[in-house]
């Protein structure tokens, strides 16, 4: 039986004058233990697969294995996680062997051979489902990315720049599929409704910084001079750098294509007359009266502003965070229940049923990000707003997802704050979003109360 913590925030953050940065101090303990002490140990005791590689996530409450099968996406999420942690915490040797043996598993099993990568696997590497789904790439990219960092730190250099190669190779794949994600796999009849989705401009507002490091990097000098692939019309024909391309010409693309991000998340699909961020659009950026032109995601929305103020603050533009600031509060303030407390799921633009069922279910993803915006809102802008929010979001967050009895956190609320599945990980939850989430504001808060 786990010791159970204490997390209220009981002296209100917004109050803190004259307390020496008190409160931000024991809350940043709060994150740092449970990240570190708790959530970090059970994905890396519970989740590897010391037999064939990878890694499990489909974990039960106890963090026991009840399905073996392995989604790519989440075997990428897994890698950056302890890629990031080794990088951004302490070097700490078992946290990289983790990363490499998955990373070698995907590089082995992940893709077809030409680095479009399977959406799953079944235990052995054997493909499940073809590489139909973008963020496959993405995620690797990411992971194999933040693993070459770590790897070249580690005086690792050979495998750094191998793995290094294979995070450019594969983001300039995922550029070229901007226009049609899915590809052949598409759904969609010829000439139906043309729509394109939030979820990818935003999610590249946060692969930019991510690969920008690669990118950036000077090319070895044995190395041959990259090609040049033309991006689709959604990243305005810009030419992505590929192969061994760094230096001047990578920071000149990073520019470009973070213009482009940026454009698509703050002038296209947030819209002033609402005041939100919708999920879908027509092709030609107007608002569409569907199922899908309708869809609203609150958390989709606030995760992309905090990518958004990473952005802002890489740019020197304080008016794109305040912008991102007021857009992750008023997301909040729309997509909070008023009766129940949490931030729903999927709501409807104009206020008609959803056909998801789960559209008012309160998930942890959509919780921790939600503490990650309004924490570095506050930290960037000190609007007191950020740090209201934070508190009840925070008390939320923590009382109702947080299991007291074993590590790792639920997933899945009824609108009323239950516990639906008691499951730790499975198809869509991984190690991810609460260890990341946990770390990210760990760190703000110490921040915060170093500033004391």
């Amino acid at each position: 039986m786990q010791e159970k913590q204490s997390s209220k925030v009981i002296t209100p953050l917004h109050h803190r004058e004259g307390q020496g940065g008190g409160s931000f101090k024991e809350l940043a303990q709060l994150y740092k233990l449970e990240l570190l002490d708790r959530v970090v140990p059970f994905w890396l005791n519970k989740s590897q697969d010391t037999e064939f590689g990878g890694y499990f996530t489909c974990l039960d409450r106890d963090g026991s294995v009840y399905d073996t099968d392995k989604f790519i996406w989440l075997q990428g999420r897994e890698v950056w996680m302890f890629s990031k942690l080794y990088n951004t915490v302490e070097p700490r040797q078992e946290w990289l062997d983790a990363a490499i043996q998955g990373a070698e598993f995907l590089k082995k099993y992940g893709h077809d051979g030409n680095l479009n990568w399977y959406f799953a696997l079944d235990r052995e590497g054997h493909p499940l489902v073809e590489p139909y789904n973008i963020f496959s790439y993405t995620f690797a990219t990411i992971a194999f990315g933040q693993l070459s960092i770590a790897l070249k730190s580690a005086g690792q250099e050979e495998r750094a720049e191998e793995y290094a190669s294979i995070a450019k190779r594969t983001f300039d794949i995922v550029l070229s599929k901007t226009d049609n994600p899915k590809g052949r796999w598409s759904k969609a009849s010829p000439g139906a409704r043309a729509m394109k989705t939030f979820d990818l401009p935003m999610i590249l507002c946060n692969v930019a910084l991510e690969i920008e490091p690669i990118l950036t990097a000077q090319a070895p000098p044995s190395s041959p001079g990259g090609d040049t692939i033309a991006l689709p019309s959604v990243n305005n024909g810009i030419e992505a750098p590929s192969g061994a391309v760094g230096g001047a010409a990578g920071s000149s693309f990073i520019d470009r294509f973070i213009d482009d991000c940026l454009h698509e998340v703050m002038d296209v699909f947030y819209r002033p007359e609402l005041g939100l961020i919708v999920e879908a659009l027509g092709k030609d950026g107007n608002l569409v009266d569907s199922f899908d032109g309708r869809k609203l995601n609150p958390g989709h929305a606030i995760e992309a502003m905090w990518f958004v103020m990473d952005l802002g603050k890489r740019l020197n533009r304080p008016e794109l965070i305040k912008q991102a600031v007021d857009i992750c509060l008023q997301e909040v303030e729309y997509g909070w229940d008023k009766e129940y407390d949490g931030v729903f799921y999927f709501m409807d633009r104009l206020g008609k049923p959803r056909h998801e069922l789960e559209f008012d279910q309160k998930l942890w993803w959509v919780h921790l990000e939600t503490l990650i915006s309004l924490i570095k809102g506050y930290q960037l802008t000190g609007d007191e707003r950020c740090l209201r929010w934070f508190e009840r979001v925070h008390d939320y967050t923590w009382s109702h997802f947080r299991d007291p009895e074993y590590p790792e956190w639920y997933g899945y609320l009824n609108r009323q704050g239950e516990v639906l599945l008691p499951l730790k990980g499975g198809k869509w939850k991984g190690c991810f979003h609460v260890p990341r989430g946990l770390l990210n504001v760990w760190k703000i808060l110490e921040e915060l109360a170093n500033r004391s």
